[in-house]
């Protein structure tokens, strides 16, 4: 009966500290999964942050140029006058591709006329 008395202190030994191993393995994962979720949080908000300065930086742009686009002697001109060329050539090619619809809508349109009928191929006249 000692022997089994030995066996059983030791397996109970052995596997109290497998629990304890695994309790101390649970609080790291743990811990480490808080990290990670805070983290990812600090990170998600940051990225709106970053978000929200380009959309206001956007914001602020826009309004300067429209502000300042006509002024000669604004601290960007230079800027402003590009961008209005640029709404030029936006504008031109908006002019042709609505030239191009219509050029397609005529040949649609002349595909799908019926043809008419040739005095050469009625024979009965």
């Amino acid at each position: 009966m000692a022997n089994y008395d030995d066996f059983k202190k030791k397996a109970k030994g052995a596997f109290d500290s497998i629990a304890d191993a695994s309790v101390d393995a649970y609080k790291v994962a743990e811990e480490k999964a808080r990290i990670l979720a805070k983290k990812t949080k600090l990170r998600a908000g940051i990225v709106s942050e970053k978000a929200t300065v380009r959309r206001l930086s956007v914001e602020l742009g826009t309004n300067y140029y429209k502000k300042y686009k006509d002024d000669k002697n604004a601290e960007f001109s230079q800027i402003c006058e590009e961008i209005t060329c640029a709404h030029e050539r936006i504008a031109v090619k908006e002019s042709e591709i609505a030239e191009l619809k219509t050029a397609v809508i005529k040949a649609e349109d002349a595909v799908d006329e019926p043809k008419p009928e040739s005095q050469d191929e009625n024979p009965e006249e």
